[in-house]
């Protein structure tokens, strides 16, 4: 036979796009139409129903960027419509949309004159049923029109002044299209999804398979017995000619898919939060609309923060989603207060987003999500399965993975083992998205793409248009009815997170495991993006460990003369956990959504100041006497770790002695040489004798970098950066002063064309040098690096992360290990070989890398320790970090992981001086300075029981002692939400307990006051 497949596919294709397609709306009729345009930001859906609204030209040019038109729509129903058993009649209504990038453009909402909303509308959901409406044959509605600019731009990642409303001016964004009452024929519209379905499978099936080539033969029955001129009269005969090869069940071996039902939202990103509160009540309307039609359809929905949004700013649609959720279709999942990044937020932080939003699932539905769901976030820290696990939860998901750009995954679903241990079990849905629209594209890949095949047999698959785009659809819907037992489609069945992960749990029990961080090989410079956003999340999270620590010791000292602020505490964590939403912290979102988040954290840190001093005042009392406030875990200054005593006097004043053009500094504790370029040239500590700096370089070496990653500005940074370098060599002065006893040498040199300031400082009594590097940033496209070469042999660094550090090689043996040229640390690095090491914290600083050499002169190895300060990307912000920039550096010679997690401290707890009349003893002391209390609560439920947090913070197994230093009636072992539960290592005794916990393990214990 001859091969006419290709002419055969080729008419398909034109005979849906010109007939099929035009005639599922048969017969359409414009609607009357009137505008008002909200003059600033959005206003209730009654309060723009009382403005006066003026007659609007169909066609016309409308919306400013982020601007918001009402449109109101009128017309009659003609009386024959809608009269037949195959004829329903829907209002449709194009807003200007374009068939790419559902969630990047225009969107709108549809309202009753009541107030209540009918459903979203958007780029490809853009009908309402006339049934929706009212009733009648009468349509009289409103559409809240949002003019959000198209800031994907094609994904060039070109600037654009669109994101900031400031820069975005005032031209129309969009073009009113159809919009009409329309006679939906629903035999064509099934017809066509009939189509849908089988030609996305055919075109992924082997051209040797005969099942393609029977397809393909009934559409070619199917178009000769349609007559083109009358596809509605016709309709059904092309679909009895398609019906055969629709009714042909699965293979017995066709891998299962659970499909569920997703709308990814960013909680910010190419938009700011407040768009995004309407973004979740369109596309959650839309979901509670296609719930009504169809009682299978199930939608998993993460965020509690969103959820939250809509119970305070959309009461109705609340109300019907929680219908929905006790009818098991609107299911929340992943248990956290936002999907947040998982790099960056310090230990306690990542523990709060389970414990705020299992918490609100728990109080709003009575429904406790048992799986984390975090299918974008840029890479998980290693420290996850345990916070994960200690919060109640027990599987895991994610498909970012995905976007490796070197090495793939070699599973699916596997065991992930934490840094202490835990496994938790994890999934990454093969089909490679979180936005599948139940394509044969997508059911293919994701069938083909799946790993474990031969052990496992099921994968999840999230269908929906995210990022705003309006969720799943009612084609979504027909799709995954035609695939649930298909012949070449893998069979595809609606349901939830939790019935798949059982479905999983118990298909493949032998389970693979991957050990550590699941590095994202893309996306690394999301480290240092918007430093701004960086050093007000690090200020916040231990502005809110000194709050919590202060208020629960004055409320249990002050014998109940103190009040603890348990909902304004509760207010702030969740405004934090909202900044470490995974485009907010990562600083990869417009410049709107940053400077909303600069000044939430002014906002912050206010509140927690008041806060923090009214407990001081309630805990110490009147007097003129000088009291250090140490929130340390550590003790500083003669005061114990938790307590507020009188500081110990520093020792004498530091030596500052010229020396060659430069200075050197002593404080009998270590000796810096800083010369002539205001670069270290010597660092050594008398405890060691060693030098630190590796020989013939120099240390505090900022480096400017060519920043022009290939795509993904803010996130990425490329390799070949590397390959582009000026150092900063030449100080335009260098100087000393004295303060306080400390020696500081000023450095002013230039960093391209910014001007920048340095501060070396070195103070009594510290075992580490200060460098806090003062910039008037103006760089485009640059990135700043600031360098230490140290005569160290170290084959892997330490890197602080959550509860805990993780080790990753200083070498590139394989491409996993060479992929990993950027990377994050918390508070700390730590570099060293046997006997010796050091220690590089940092105030603000995520993103490090690390790398060794070998020296000809000497044969000794230099690891250089550099850490990422500044970045200026030009998309999605052009001006991304402009402006002044303080960063502060320390770094601590002879130091071992012990010291280094000291300094981590010691660097972001700035002492804190408070006048006051009675020293304040810690609630809780260790005996073990290797268990590190992260935090002291009073527990959430109001009993007033004392809540303490800690960890074992060396990676070795450590013994000790925690006691309570105020009357207790009992402690026992907790979750994260303070629900009593088994904990390994915990023996409770009368004034506390006693401890051995094995490397890394995190410990919630609960004490009941007397």
């Amino acid at each position: 036979m001859h091969d006419d497949r290709r002419i055969t596919e080729v008419r398909l294709a034109r005979f849906v796009r010109e007939r099929i397609a035009p005639a599922v709306y048969s017969r359409t009729v414009p609607l009357a139409l009137s505008s008002w345009e909200a003059p600033g930001e959005p206003v209730p859906a009654l309060e723009a129903m009382r403005q006066e609204f003026q007659p609007q030209e169909h066609g016309a040019a409308w919306g400013r960027p982020w601007g918001t038109t009402w449109l109101r729509l009128q017309g009659e129903v003609p009386e024959s419509w809608g009269g037949g058993p195959e004829t329903t009649v829907e209002v449709v209504v194009d807003l200007g949309f374009t068939t790419e990038a559902p969630g990047f453009q225009c969107e709108g909402i549809a309202w009753r004159p009541d107030g209540t909303i009918i459903k979203a509308i958007s780029p490809r959901n853009q009908y309402i049923p006339l049934k929706l409406l009212g009733g009648g044959m009468a349509v009289d509605f409103y559409v809240e029109a949002a003019a959000n600019p198209d800031m994907a731009q094609g994904w060039t990642f070109a600037a654009t002044p669109l994101g900031d409303k400031a820069t975005a001016g005032g031209a129309p964004q969009y073009r009113l299209g159809n919009i009409a009452i329309a006679e939906l024929n629903q035999c064509v519209w099934e017809l066509q999804q009939d189509v849908w379905t089988l030609a996305g499978l055919m075109e992924q099936l082997p051209l040797e398979l005969p099942r393609r080539h029977e397809i393909l033969r009934a559409f070619e029955r199917m178009m000769d017995v349609m007559d083109p001129d009358d596809v509605a009269g016709t309709a059904p005969a092309g679909r009895q000619e398609l019906a055969e090869v629709l009714a042909r069940p699965a293979y017995a071996s066709a891998h299962q898919l659970v499909a569920t039902g997703h709308a990814h939202i960013d909680s910010a990103w190419l938009w700011p939060v407040r768009e995004t509160i309407r973004k979740c009540a369109r596309t959650f309307s839309n979901v509670v609309a296609l719930m009504d039609e169809d009682p299978t359809f199930v939608f998993s929905c993460s965020s509690a923060q969103q959820l939250a949004w809509i119970k305070e700013l959309y009461p109705e649609l609340y109300s019907r989603i929680r219908e929905k959720v006790r009818a098991g279709q609107f299911v929340p999942v992943g248990g956290m207060w936002v999907e947040s990044d998982t790099n960056m937020p310090g230990g306690e932080a990542m523990a709060r987003q389970f414990v705020e939003g299992k918490g609100f699932f728990l109080a709003e539905f009575g429904i406790e999500c048992r799986e984390a769901w975090l299918p974008d976030s840029f890479g998980y820290s290693a420290a996850l399965p345990q916070i994960v696990k200690a919060a109640g939860s027990r599987w895991f998901l994610t498909q970012k993975i995905s976007w490796n750009q070197t090495n793939r995954m070699p599973h699916h679903t596997f065991n992930w083992e934490g840094i202490d241990g835990t496994r938790l079990f994890t999934h990454f849905p093969p089909v490679d998205s979180y936005n599948s629209d139940l394509s044969g594209r997508d059911l293919a890949h994701a069938e083909r793409n799946y790993r474990d095949h031969g052990r496992g047999t099921v994968s999840l698959v999230p269908f929906g248009y995210g990022d705003g785009g309006g969720g799943p659809t009612r084609e979504m819907l027909a799709a995954a009815a035609r695939t649930a037992n298909l012949e070449g489609s893998p069979r595809v069945r609606i349901g939830s997170a939790e019935s798949f992960f059982r479905q999983a749990e118990e298909d493949y029990p032998a389970l693979p495991v991957w050990v550590g961080e699941m590095y994202l090989e893309l996306h690394r410079g999301t480290y240092t993006s918007q430093a701004r956003t960086k050093k007000g999340n690090r200020r916040s999270e231990h502005l809110l460990r000194e709050a919590e620590l202060w208020c629960s010791t004055a409320a249990v000292r002050s014998a109940g003369a103190y009040d603890y602020p348990d909902a304004e505490l509760k207010r702030l964590w969740q405004l934090v956990l909202l900044q470490q939403f995974h485009d907010i912290l990562p600083g990869s979102s417009i410049a709107w959504v940053h400077q909303d988040a600069e000044r939430n954290y002014q906002a912050i840190e206010k509140a927690l100041e008041a806060i923090i001093s009214q407990a001081a005042a309630a805990m110490l009392g009147s007097g003129d006497r000088q009291f250090l406030l140490n929130a340390s875990p550590h003790a500083r200054n003669g005061v114990p770790a938790l307590a507020a005593a009188e500081p110990t006097p520093l020792p004498g004043p530091v030596l500052a002695t010229p020396h060659h053009g430069g200075y050197i500094l002593d404080n009998g504790i270590i000796r810096v040489e800083v010369d002539a370029d205001g670069l270290l040239a010597s660092l050594r500590d008398y405890a060691t004798g060693r030098e630190a700096i590796a020989p013939g370089q120099r240390g505090n070496l900022l480096e400017l970098h060519r920043d022009t990653p290939n795509e993904w500005d803010a996130w990425d940074i490329d390799e070949f950066y590397r390959r582009n370098v000026t150092p900063l060599v030449h100080a335009e002065s260098v100087r000393l002063a004295n303060e306080d006893g400390s020696a500081v040498v000023v450095v002013e040199r230039l960093a391209g064309s910014s001007p920048l300031t340095q501060r070396i400082t070195l103070a009594p009594g510290s075992p580490s040098l200060e460098i806090t590097t003062a910039v008037d940033w103006q760089e485009r496209e640059k990135l700043l690096k600031l360098g230490f070469a140290l005569d160290v042999r170290a084959d892997r660094s330490a890197a602080e992360t959550q509860f805990g550090h993780v080790f990753r090689p200083t070498h590139t043996n394989t491409s996993w290990e060479a992929a990993k040229f950027e990377i994050c640390a918390h508070r700390w690095i730590h570099v060293g070989e046997p006997g010796y090491g050091v220690a590089v914290a940092n105030s603000s600083t995520y993103g490090h890398d690390v790398g060794r050499s070998i020296r000809e002169s000497d044969g000794g190895t230099t690891t250089t320790v550099r850490l990422s300060l500044l970045r200026a990307p030009k998309f999605p912000d052009p001006d991304a970090d402009r402006g002044h920039q303080e960063l502060t550096v320390t770094i601590r010679p002879g130091a071992d992981i012990a010291a280094a997690v000291q300094e981590g401290y010691r660097t972001n707890l700035a002492p804190r001086l408070v006048s006051g009349g009675t020293a304040v003893e810690p609630l809780f002391s260790v005996s073990n300075p290797a268990l590190v209390i992260e935090a002291v609560k009073l527990a959430q439920d109001g009993s007033g029981d004392v809540v303490v947090r800690l960890y074992e913070s060396l990676g070795q197994r450590s013994v000790g002692t925690l006691t309570a230093n105020f009357p207790v009636n009992g402690v026992v072992s907790t979750d994260l939400l303070e629900r009593a539960a088994e904990a390994p290592g915990i023996v409770p005794a009368d004034t506390g307990a006693e401890l051995a916990l094995r490397p890394f393990q995190l410990v919630t214990l609960r004490f009941a006051r007397k």
